[in-house]
C-alpha cells in the first residue's frame, strides 16, 4: 500500500480518535472556532472526510480522465468564496442537518467507515482513479486522499481549538504533505515572492499567504 494512503488511514484514525472524544460530545450544540459552524457541525465536517472517501470508492458509472490535483484546487468555487457563497453554505447545512442526529450516531457510522476503508484501501490499485459526482471530474485516488488528509489535519485543529484541546500531533508522513499541498496552492494564489517573504522575511511579508 502507497504511503500517502497509510498516511489517511493514520489521519483517519486521529480524527475518529478525536471525534469521539467525550469533550466533543458535551460541547456538541456550542459555537465552533468556525464562523456559523457548531462544533457538532465541524465533528460531521471532519467525520464526512472518511465517508467522502467510501462514496467516492463506490460511485458507479463512466470514470473521467482525471484531472491534476492544482487543477482539482482551481476549479472548486468554495476556494476563494466567501462565507456566503452557496458552496460553504452548503457545507455548513449539511453539517448541522446530520448534526442533529447526535454524537454518538456520527461516530457509530464513522468507525464502520473506518473498518470498510482499513480493508478496502490496500486492495485498489495503484492506478485507481475515482470520479467525484459532487464536483463533476476526476481525480487519481491517491490525490483524492492527499485532499482528505489535508481536511483531516486542518479541521482536527479547528475542532480541537473549539473545545479547548490540545491539536492531534501527527507523523511527519501525514503532516509533510498537507504543508507542501498548503504551499502549492498558497503560491498558486499569491505568488512565490509573497510567500517566500512571509516565511523568511517579515518585515517585507504581506498581511496573509492564506492558501483558501
Amino acid at each position: 500500500m502507497g504511503e500517502i494512503r497509510q498516511s489517511y488511514l493514520a489521519a483517519a484514525e486521529s480524527a475518529l480518535s478525536l471525534l469521539q472524544n467525550p469533550v466533543v460530545s458535551t460541547a456538541w450544540g456550542k459555537p465552533s472556532a468556525l464562523t456559523e459552524f457548531s462544533v457538532g457541525g465541524l465533528a460531521v465536517h471532519l467525520s464526512h472526510q472518511l465517508v467522502r472517501v467510501r462514496d467516492a470508492l463506490q460511485v458507479d458509472g463512466e470514470i473521467q480522465p482525471p484531472i491534476p490535483l492544482l487543477d482539482h484546487y482551481v476549479s472548486s468555487p468554495w476556494v476563494q468564496a466567501g462565507l456566503d457563497h452557496e458552496s460553504n453554505v452548503s457545507v455548513r447545512r449539511n453539517g448541522e442537518a446530520a448534526a442533529a442526529d447526535g454524537h454518538e450516531t456520527m461516530t457509530q457510522e464513522a468507525r464502520s467507515v473506518l473498518d470498510f476503508l482499513r480493508a478496502a484501501l490496500p486492495a485498489e490499485p495503484e492506478d485507481r482513479v475515482v470520479r467525484l459526482p459532487w464536483a463533476g471530474w476526476s481525480l487519481r485516488l491517491d490525490d483524492f486522499l492527499l485532499t482528505r488528509v489535508m481536511e483531516i489535519v486542518v479541521h482536527s485543529d479547528d475542532l480541537a481549538s473549539s473545545v479547548g484541546i490540545e491539536t492531534p500531533e501527527l507523523p511527519a508522513p501525514v503532516i509533510d504533505p498537507v504543508v507542501e499541498l498548503l504551499a502549492r496552492l498558497a503560491v498558486h494564489r499569491h505568488g512565490a515572492t509573497a510567500v517566500i517573504r512571509t516565511l523568511s522575511r517579515a518585515e517585507r511579508a504581506p498581511a496573509t499567504i492564506s492558501a483558501f
